[in-house]
């Protein structure tokens, strides 16, 4: 039996260990419970879109709109440019291709197409090569990670060259507007590199 003396620090060493053990849990819930690309990829390849009713394919969408928008930026770009989405989106409908790309695009990237086109000519086609050429190096570095990951078209441009002629002929905006859900699809991961790089500034900081 403990005596007096030494009781208080046996409650305390039982209320560290105690402590120590909820923040332990709390970590592993934490990281259990943060979304990665990983876990986009997976939930995707363990349900079968085809195979739904109407009202749970409309639920997995969203769930899948709701994931992709809880992953933090680098995870998003890299679920984007590995094309995780695609097997998913050629079943879709016109509608929840429209559906789903209005859900997953960043806050505020309408308002970024506006300004962008009050930018001067020059700057447009800096920021569009800008934005191109991290694209590219990110992908190239996911590449060179190895491992189970194999993104699509790898040796090609991120974005082809017909698709970079048309914006810059007609201009961003308009060609967005104008375009197909999916050529919106391919033009998504460099919308968000390009909105991305207008709110840090780095465009106009340039002379």
């Amino acid at each position: 039996m403990l005596t007096s003396r030494w009781r208080p620090v046996a409650y305390a060493l039982v209320a560290t260990a105690a402590v120590w053990s909820l923040a332990a849990l709390g970590f592993r819930i934490a990281r259990e419970a943060k979304v990665t690309a990983e876990k986009v990829t997976a939930y995707m390849q363990a349900t079968d879109l085809s195979k739904l009713s109407a009202e749970d394919r409309a639920k997995a969408l969203r769930k899948l709109a709701d994931k992709l928008n809880a992953l933090p930026y680098e995870e998003r770009r890299r679920a984007r440019l590995d094309r995780s989405t695609a097997r998913w989106f050629e079943q879709m409908t016109e509608d929840e291709k429209a559906q789903f790309l209005e859900a997953t695009m960043p806050t505020g990237f309408k308002q970024m197409l506006s300004a962008f086109e009050e930018m001067p000519e020059e700057k447009r086609k800096r920021s569009i090569d800008d934005a191109l050429r991290r694209l590219r190096e990110a992908r190239d570095q996911m590449r060179a990670e190895g491992g189970n990951f194999q993104p699509e078209g790898t040796n090609g441009p991120v974005l082809s060259d017909e698709l970079q002629a048309r914006i810059r002929t007609i201009g961003l905006k308009t060609f967005y507007s104008q375009s197909s859900a999916q050529t919106r699809a391919e033009l998504a991961p460099v919308l968000e590199e390009l909105q991305r790089t207008m709110e840090s500034g780095r465009p106009f900081r340039r002379r």
